[in-house]
């Protein structure tokens, strides 16, 4: 059972910081680009962040970019999202995202979804 659990959001206050974290079970993590994506009341679902499963190559949207680090750890098939200089503008539930990349799996292109985590950025 393939599973991904974000945890990390919460209240912060203008110009504060978070890291969200993303556990990923049930799949080879390696095999997987990760993808932070984001949405906001009333609005899409966006992409913000992601990061490869070969190289570690990094893409950010252009409102974070500076602000927003994506990383992973192998060893604990865990991404991360640290998000600094918060504004209320990036108030969101924030997804983590998980597409296999590799070729030679069985599974390549399958995509699964977390449920989720609250950041709200308000004074």
């Amino acid at each position: 059972q393939v599973e991904l659990m974000e945890s990390g959001g919460g209240l912060v206050q203008p110009g504060g910081s978070l890291r969200l974290s993303c556990v990923v079970s049930g799949v080879t993590f390696n095999e997987y680009t990760i993808n932070w994506y984001r949405q906001a009341p009333g609005k899409e679902r966006r992409l913000v962040a992601g990061i490869t499963s070969i190289g570690g190559r990094t893409n950010y949207a252009d409102s974070v970019k500076g602000r927003f680090t994506i990383s992973r750890d192998t060893a604990k098939n865990t991404a991360y999202l640290e998000m600094n200089s918060l504004k209320p503008e990036d108030t969101a539930i924030y997804y983590c995202n998980a597409v296999n990349a590799y070729m030679g799996s069985g599974t390549f292109g399958h995509e699964y979804w977390g449920q989720g985590t609250q950041v709200t950025v308000s004074s």
